[in-house]
């Protein structure tokens, strides 16, 4: 069974999953989603934004839903969330209902039932930690 935050699991999440759907990912540059967001697509990965205005960002088109994006592009291999932690909870149920392989909670981003509900359902699960930072810190 999995567990939250395995450093083999981060790692092999930044190498090999292609997809990720980036929830509360916005046009606001000074946002920390649309700099990670910027940064996962340096590396080679699509970024889906999910967000209420569901705008092009970073030239992909915006999605209000998880269930919608999904719908609209085919399988999602990891759900990036930066949404508060009050809100982590029903992004991460929603990620369980299409089926990701993945929810990755942001710095800050805590939810242990929210992160125990994705582990029963056999997804891996990211928790309080950033792809910028792990990035250089696992894969060097």
């Amino acid at each position: 069974m999995s567990v939250i935050n395995d450093p083999k699991v981060i790692a092999r999440l930044l190498r090999e999953a292609q997809v990720w759907a980036v929830v509360g990912l916005s046009n606001n540059q000074s946002r920390d989603a649309y700099r990670i967001a910027q940064l996962l697509k340096q590396k080679g990965k699509r970024v889906i934004p999910v967000h209420p205005s569901a705008g092009v960002v970073h030239g992909e088109q915006g999605y209000t839903s998880l269930l919608e994006a999904q719908e609209a592009i085919g399988h999602i291999d990891v759900v990036d969330v930066f949404v508060n932690s009050d809100l982590a909870g029903p992004v991460a149920d929603e990620a369980i209902v299409i089926g990701a392989d993945a929810v990755w909670f942001q710095l800050g981003v805590i939810d242990t039932s929210a992160a125990d509900r994705v582990i029963e359902h056999e997804m891996d699960m990211v928790m309080d930690r950033c792809p910028a930072i792990e990035w250089p810190r696992i894969l060097t």
